[in-house]
């Protein structure tokens, strides 16, 4: 008990200390206030602060302090506004108060960077590709496509990973355990998106998979969720036959809407080889 009201307590501590080095490198000019006479120390005062977020100036004194004064989601997102916190620095004053961190969505069009594009390209014993928020596939490397079909060649909700599982015959085939497999991702895909729900693009991907698929229409009603989890797929390739992989999901840091999936084969079934002699022939192929 001691030991965790002493993180309780450390934490509180260094989100006060977070505060006061915000307020104090903030002129008064840059929140439209008057530079005055009389400052002996940098930056805003705290009555100003607690002025501009709209909070009272005991009690933004006794949160600096480090006192257990628990603000809430909406008075944290006040004081970020008030002390013009970037994206890093409001997630930090989240986290240090125990709430959870806010998403910000730029609005702006999922964009794989490049060092990402060159790190998947690097990984040539390893299927891999990233998705965006809403699960499209948006970059991929040699191996994915040679395992799981040319993304290329797949437009808009075509390269959705709930559209290739769900109506995609083609893609539905590939996955030995379809069932448990579907039923996981769309629990998982659930779990991802609730903090999209009522976003028109991504409801009008579901609209369409219940129109398209009657066991996503089924198992949407469940309302089942499932963090991501690190697991085993079971690939039943038109040429090489079964191949096993263990699979894992990574967020990618610069954008938590993304997700970097890499699938690792395992000696089971002779993967390893398998997937050795599809890459040979894709090398094969572009040398001719």
């Amino acid at each position: 008990m001691s030991e965790s009201l002493t993180t309780i307590e450390a934490r509180r501590r260094e989100s006060g200390d977070f505060l006061r080095s915000r307020r104090e490198r903030l002129a008064p000019a840059s929140v439209g206030l008057p530079n005055g006479f009389r400052r002996r120390t940098p930056g805003l005062r705290r009555e100003e602060v607690a002025m501009l977020a709209g909070v009272g100036t005991t009690w933004y004194t006794w949160l600096e302090q480090g006192r257990d004064v628990r603000p809430s989601a909406e008075v944290l997102t006040a004081l970020a506004d008030t002390l013009k916190l970037d994206v890093t620095e409001r997630r930090h004053l989240f986290i240090l108060n125990d709430r959870p961190p806010p998403e910000i969505d730029t609005g702006d069009p999922d964009q794989v960077c490049e060092p990402l594009r060159r790190m998947l390209a690097s990984l040539t014993q390893q299927p891999a590709y990233v998705v965006g928020k809403r699960w499209d596939v948006l970059a991929w490397n040699r191996a994915a496509a040679m395992l799981f079909g040319d993304y290329g060649k797949l437009q808009g909700d075509e390269r959705n990973i709930m559209h290739l599982v769900f109506p995609n015959k083609a893609h539905r085939n590939l996955l030995v355990d379809w069932e448990t497999v579907a039923r996981m991702s769309l629990a998982m895909f659930r779990s991802d998106n609730a903090r999209y729900a009522g976003d028109p693009d991504l409801e009008r991907l579901v609209s369409a998979l219940k129109k398209s698929s009657p066991e996503f229409r089924q198992w949407w009603q469940r309302h089942e969720v499932l963090r991501p989890l690190t697991g085993h797929k079971r690939i039943r390739h038109p040429e090489q036959g079964l191949m096993s992989f263990e699979h894992t999901s990574l967020s990618v840091s610069d954008d938590p809407n993304m997700k970097l999936v890499v699938y690792t084969p395992v000696e089971t079934d002779g993967t390893i080889d398998k997937l050795a002699a599809l890459l040979e022939r894709a090398q094969a192929d572009l040398t001719v």
